[in-house]
């Protein structure tokens, strides 16, 4: 269920949507880079077109063709600030971008630890792909975050089911038989002497600390 709302009037309206999620082609994509976009919100790149100009733009620093896009998620919901009602100013988007093909040398200087260390200290990363998305898109590159692909783990190997012949079973051991009744008598007994005491105090300090007593 889609809940859509106008910004000036604010009025509701919902809609129900089946969305049936089918695996990708050619699997996940194995590398993966999120840029923020400082000069958009998240309803103007929602359209095919808007996405389809981000993708030329990021084949571009990319330097490959097999670019889809992942995600598309407002920078409020990352814990960004509401802008201030000024024209031209703008929430802020994430839009992940995967491929299949490794980064280009661009990509992995933007966002290495030199560039990290500058970003630091208020400047530029290291990189020359900045002009690659202007005018229409404006990259925070300091916000640039790379996913390169996890190793592969092996999973459990299974067995044929049937217990080899190795002798009888042999079951575990018993358990050794523990003492728990000096534990149940700390546990009972501490908190009653506790109170006992306490009950005491309580009686001295009201009965024989009155005045005239």
């Amino acid at each position: 269920q889609v809940l859509a709302y106008n910004r000036r009037t604010f009025a509701t309206v919902s809609q129900r949507l089946l969305i049936s999620v089918t695996p990708a082609p050619g699997g996940d994509a194995q590398f993966q880079a999120e840029f923020l976009v400082g000069n958009r919100n998240v309803e103007e790149l929602l359209p095919e077109a808007a996405r389809e100009m981000f993708l030329e733009a990021s084949a571009k620093v990319w330097e490959r063709g097999d670019l889809h896009i992942v995600n598309v998620t407002s920078a409020l919901d990352r814990g960004g600030r509401v802008p201030l009602p000024i024209e031209g100013r703008r929430e802020g988007v994430y839009v992940q971008v995967g491929s299949h093909s490794p980064f280009s040398p661009c990509l992995a200087s933007a966002a290495s630890p030199q560039s990290r260390s500058r970003c630091h200290r208020g400047q530029l990363p290291v990189a020359s792909c900045y002009d690659t998305f202007a005018p229409h898109f404006s990259i925070r590159w300091c916000n640039l975050t790379l996913v390169l692909p996890s190793p592969a783990t092996p999973g459990p190997v299974w067995g044929s089911g049937v217990l080899e012949d190795g002798g009888d079973f042999e079951p575990p051991t018993e358990a050794v038989p523990r003492e728990l009744l000096p534990g149940f008598l700390v546990t009972l007994l501490v908190p009653l002497a506790v109170a006992a005491l306490l009950c005491l105090l309580l009686g001295h300090l009201m009965c024989c600390r009155r005045e005239g007593v």
